[in-house]
């Protein structure tokens, strides 16, 4: 797992911001991590480090910052990168997924080709937080035919209840957190 220097490193690159986006939520902003290329790049091989652990075919990136994320994660690896985006963003055939999540309600969709029963998938995303969107993705990346390799995120907010949320859907499947706050 993640050493303590590199969990400080990561932790050190991730700004607060108050109020966004609505009043009452603290969000977890990223890009100062992203403009650090040694922040970004431990972080890279840190997911990667756990796609050869879990065994997985390929990586599966939440939209949006799930998507920064997991696209090197799976160039390092050398697997395949799925994105599983917001509704009506992908063109052709999809299966789709509502949630709730802390602030509001969204729908996922992945292509239904893009996943079949050969493939190991982690999921990997920035942050967890109530377990919503986590959740959606793990059902369709099951009703697509694949397996559960595992989830994958750079931050958990322990104190919002994701992780409970999430084991039912994990089924065994380990959910790894480079940071828990």
């Amino acid at each position: 797992m993640t050493d303590d220097a590199t969990r400080e490193l990561l932790l050190s690159r991730i700004r607060d911001v108050a109020d966004h986006p609505e009043p009452g939520v603290v969000f977890k902003d990223i890009t100062p991590l992203l403009a650090d290329p040694k922040a970004f790049t431990a972080l890279t091989e840190a997911f990667a480090e756990l796609c050869a652990r879990h065994g997985a075919t390929k990586v599966v990136g939440l939209e949006a910052r799930g998507f920064i994320l997991a696209a090197p994660v799976a160039v390092r690896a050398g697997l395949g990168f799925i994105p599983v985006r917001k509704a009506g963003k992908l063109p052709g055939a999809t299966l789709s997924q509502a949630y709730d999540l802390e602030y509001g309600s969204a729908e996922l969709e992945v292509h239904a080709e893009d996943l079949d029963a050969t493939d190991r998938v982690l999921v990997i995303d920035d942050v967890l937080a109530t377990g919503g969107t986590a959740e959606a993705a793990l059902q369709l990346v099951r009703r697509a035919g694949a397996e559960v390799a595992g989830v994958a995120v750079l931050m958990e907010l322990g104190f919002l209840g994701g992780r409970p949320r999430l084991e039912p859907e994990l089924r065994g499947a380990p959910l790894d957190a480079l940071i828990t706050l």
